[in-house]
């Protein structure tokens, strides 16, 4: 595979990504918890699909500490990203989250073989500067918390450490996040069980909102983030995983439930300039290689 294709098919997960917001709020009122349940279980599920490819045995080769380390990233990451949104304002709290890309672009530098330009990090600031004019121009809701901003910002560091330490398990298959969805689905449920009152999805709109969260954005998405990661550009990946929030606003937008903006238009020419000083900085390290990019 080369490493071109890989980073387009860890770039699809952005694309799922951008309708978690709209899929979410098709599957109100489901508590949190328990939304994770049922999404990482139908993750889970396709997991077991992707894997029956190669077959089940190449699961065995992974060690259990990989499989503990990856199953707490997912579990945490979502644990963090909820609670913050319960004890701090939307607006605040969501620009903190949105921390993770920039936070893997400049964690990448610290990977064997990977090349961080300025342009990169130049790159990564000017499309945190669209997100924010994104996030921030939402309506806030409740008062601030600097414990819920606190959790936002692990939120962040969870992420961006788990994506760029997935560079570092290689070797590992891509197979072995169908067993993180499995145990990710499992402590959601313990944690639902203690923490929350049972309120399944409402409606045809309510089970098929959930459904489509499980099949994309808590689904699929985490296995070809994984391939783009591993082997694709992880700077460019980092930079372009903003077009997140501005593809998420975009698909509100044509649902109705949000107002389209002058915010939102700057918003896309910050986003896609960074992207793109992010995309020739990558084509220029790249060009400045010698031998076969390309790998297996």
């Amino acid at each position: 595979m080369t490493r071109n294709r890989a980073t387009l098919i860890g770039f699809s997960a952005v694309m799922m990504w951008a309708l978690l917001a709209l899929f979410t709020i098709g599957s109100a009122p489901v508590p949190p918890f328990l939304l994770n349940a049922i999404c990482f279980a139908i993750g889970g599920a396709i997991g077991l699909i992707w894997t029956a490819r190669r077959g089940f045995g190449v699961l065995r080769a992974v060690s259990w500490r990989v499989y503990v380390f990856g199953s707490l990233a997912l579990f945490g990451y979502h644990a963090l990203y909820f609670t913050a949104f319960r004890l701090a304002p939307f607006a605040e709290t969501g620009l903190i989250a949105y921390l993770w890309p920039l936070f893997i672009v400049l964690l990448s530098g610290l990977l064997p073989g990977e090349r961080l330009g300025v342009w990169h990090i130049v790159g990564a600031l000017i499309a945190f500067a669209g997100a924010a004019l994104i996030v921030l121009g939402r309506d806030s809701v409740g008062g601030a918390s600097a414990l819920g901003l606190g959790l936002a910002f692990l939120c962040a560091l969870t992420w961006s450490g788990y994506s760029v330490a997935s560079r570092g398990l290689g070797a590992v298959p891509t197979e072995s996040v169908t067993v993180f969805c499995l145990i990710t689905a499992a402590l959601s449920v313990a944690a639902h069980l203690i923490f929350e009152k049972t309120i399944w999805p409402q409606g045809l709109v309510g089970w098929a909102s959930v459904v489509a969260l499980g099949v994309g954005p808590v689904g699929l998405a985490f296995f070809t983030w994984d391939v783009g990661m591993k082997r694709g550009d992880i700077q460019l990946l980092g930079v372009a995983s903003y077009a997140a929030p501005l593809l998420s606003t975009l698909a509100l937008v044509a649902a109705g439930i949000a107002k389209p903006s002058v915010a939102i238009l700057a918003a896309a020419v910050l986003i896609t300039t960074g992207a793109a000083l992010a995309a020739w900085a990558s084509a220029k390290g790249v060009s400045g290689r010698s031998g076969d990019q390309s790998l297996p």
